[in-house]
């Protein structure tokens, strides 16, 4: 089942499982988004189509906090939220090699829609984003950071490490020293947005997962 960390008569804030879509592809993988309606209709007994809206997105790959929209009006200002960059996402993620203490990165990404693959490329979009060094483990020679997205393109954080030598731990795309089956060391851990209608500025926290890479830096 999944974790629903809130719910109200307008949101639905839960975890996002590692390796889930988020919307349903050509795959017919399941899917959160599905898994979600169907939970709302059993819970509410609602008959016919269950709404939800879905105002953001996290990587296949990538597991940790999303905000649902339960009503059109949710969805819509939640939406403007995230074009005017008031709805603030937060990362961890072990990287290769040591970074410095703190960090901005700015390049332009563009991903290549047939091989779904993004790249560092002065035809792309603007892509920004900040982190801290949180830890540093000499042995095995990476770095736990968090992040903090200022833009939220496709890949963007695993592109913007991996263009400068940091690529994050487990990435089988984008870090060349991946193993197979190894899970990617990103995760969304803190979500931060203005409640859509009491306005409200609410935040939420997810605790790192307990698996390795993660646990190296307990």
């Amino acid at each position: 089942m999944i974790n629903i960390i809130y719910e109200d008569n307008h949101l639905l804030v839960v975890e996002k499982p590692i390796n889930m879509l988020v919307q349903s592809d050509n795959t017919k993988d399941t899917d959160l988004l599905t898994i979600l309606k169907s939970y709302l209709k059993e819970k509410y007994h609602k008959p016919g189509n269950v709404y939800l809206g879905l105002v953001h997105r996290l990587d296949r790959v990538t597991g940790g906090i999303m905000v649902f929209a339960k009503t059109s009006k949710a969805a819509s200002r939640l939406s403007e939220q995230v074009r005017t960059h008031k709805l603030h996402k937060v990362y961890h993620a072990v990287v290769l090699g040591k970074v410095e203490k703190t960090g901005h990165f700015e390049d332009k990404l563009l991903k290549n829609t047939k091989t779904n693959i993004v790249t560092v490329d002065s035809r792309g979009k603007d892509s920004s984003l900040d982190y801290e060094l949180l830890s540093y483990h000499p042995e095995k020679n990476v770095s736990l950071v968090r992040i903090h997205l200022n833009t939220g393109r496709s890949h963007q954080i695993r592109v913007q490490f991996s263009s400068r030598g940091h690529a994050l731990y487990g990435d089988q795309r984008y870090n060349k020293e991946a193993k197979v089956g190894e899970q990617i060391a990103l995760f969304a851990s803190s979500l931060g947005f203005y409640h859509p209608i009491t306005k409200e500025y609410i935040t939420f926290n997810l605790d790192l997962p307990k698996r390795k890479p993660w646990n190296w830096f307990n």
